[in-house]
């Protein structure tokens, strides 16, 4: 989907199929000096092997608790990886070995993960300033039926208020060149066979009123 190859490691990002167990939810790879996967792909063997054949995954990311799905403990298993979740969703991964974090952590020289709750109390993004800067949004960004990307209300929402502050906390620390890229955890098919929203920051600004 991204890729890199001018640079002392070959970086890119690549895009999973729609995952049944995550409500149709969008898992991403990002191939850098440390491997994140955000949030669960649908997990077999097949998939497995990919994962492997690029250096398997040393973080699982969860941008929200919906993107965890069932096969969570044969992923960790399978690929020894370390398992990232904001603290207040913990408590929903029992019997597994997982990292916490409050409001920030950084993963690697370039990549870090931002508490925006709203969507559900622990709702958080992964910024990776490759590529002109991508921000990977779970379910706190949306993609509508018309590829307008916002945040979206629905009857589970956590805390529709702390979602839109979250929004506007996320416009306030970038900028057009920080920010490029967006590539939401879900509705990616309103996208016309993308998998990423360009001019992002522009597109974050008109979040922002949402």
């Amino acid at each position: 989907m991204l890729q890199e190859e001018n640079s002392a490691y070959p970086h890119a990002v690549f895009a999973f199929p729609p995952n049944r167990d995550t409500l149709g939810g969008t898992a991403y790879l990002i191939v850098e000096e440390v491997n994140i996967l955000v949030d669960c792909p649908p997990w077999d063997e097949a998939t497995q092997a990919w994962l492997q054949a690029r250096g398997g995954v040393q973080w699982l990311f969860f941008t929200h608790r919906n993107g965890i799905g069932k096969q969570v403990k044969n992923l960790q298993q399978a690929l020894n990886c370390q398992i990232l979740i904001q603290e207040q969703e913990a408590y929903l991964l029992p019997g597994l070995t997982v990292t916490t974090f409050e409001r920030e952590l950084q993963l690697s020289d370039h990549s870090r993960v931002i508490w925006t709750p709203g969507h559900s109390p622990g709702s958080a993004c992964l910024y990776c300033d490759r590529f002109g800067g991508v921000l990977f949004s779970g379910r706190h960004l949306l993609p509508n039926p018309q590829g307008v990307l916002m945040p979206i209300k629905t009857p589970k929402t956590f805390h529709w208020g702390r979602q839109q502050r979250s929004v506007q906390g996320l416009h306030d620390q970038f900028t057009p060149e920080t920010l490029q890229v967006i590539c939401p955890g879900a509705n990616t098919g309103f996208l016309r066979g993308k998998h990423m929203v360009e001019q992002a920051y522009s597109a974050l600004a008109s979040a922002t009123q949402g």
